[in-house]
């Protein structure tokens, strides 16, 4: 008898075309070249100084805030997974991931992890409490776009996308953790 609900196969399958689609919706051009165009476009912010120095500040910036973000996350899942290894198998693919993003959205040296506190007692709870930092990383990133220039916009969308299906992930993965 076949199995009903979300499989692990199907989640990923789902979480995979997500993805491709929000990176595929990243990628259309602004074809406004004159500065005139959209307010809050993600190429506005690229053309506000003739010299770039506001740009570059501006992507330092928001790079700064991404890595924040995705070390606090990174902490989560260290602390997670030191506290309760019998979660290893399913959260380690999940928290190599984010050091990946990490890695992606950090301009120059990796900032040191951040703080994660929980109140979580069991497995299950803590992996809840991941996603909800997944969740609320997610809303850091899409938050961001709207300030951010093309590329770092692209990569922002990529990465906000791949929150949402971390946090998707660990909702089903908790609901079959033993308490």
């Amino acid at each position: 008898m076949r199995r009903t609900g979300t499989t692990r196969r199907g989640a990923l399958t789902a979480t995979g075309a997500f993805a491709v689609g929000a990176v595929l919706a990243g990628c259309g051009g602004d074809t406004d070249d004159t500065g005139s165009g959209r307010k809050g476009s993600a190429h506005s912010g690229a053309r506000t100084a003739a010299d770039g120095t506001s740009s570059v500040r501006t992507e330092k910036a928001l790079r700064t805030s991404a890595s924040g973000t995705t070390a606090t996350l990174l902490a989560g899942y260290e602390r997670v997974l030191t506290a309760h290894p019998s979660t290893a198998t399913a959260l380690t693919p999940l928290r190599d991931a984010v050091r990946a993003h990490l890695k992606a959205v950090t301009p120059g040296a990796a900032p040191a992890l951040g703080t994660a506190r929980s109140r979580a007692a069991g497995p299950a709870a803590a992996v809840r409490e991941l996603a909800a930092a997944e969740r609320a990383a997610a809303d850091a990133y899409t938050a961001l776009l709207l300030e951010a220039p093309g590329e770092l916009a692209r990569l922002l969308a990529s990465v906000a996308a791949a929150c949402s299906a971390h946090a998707y992930l660990l909702t089903e993965l908790a609901k079959e953790t033993p308490a």
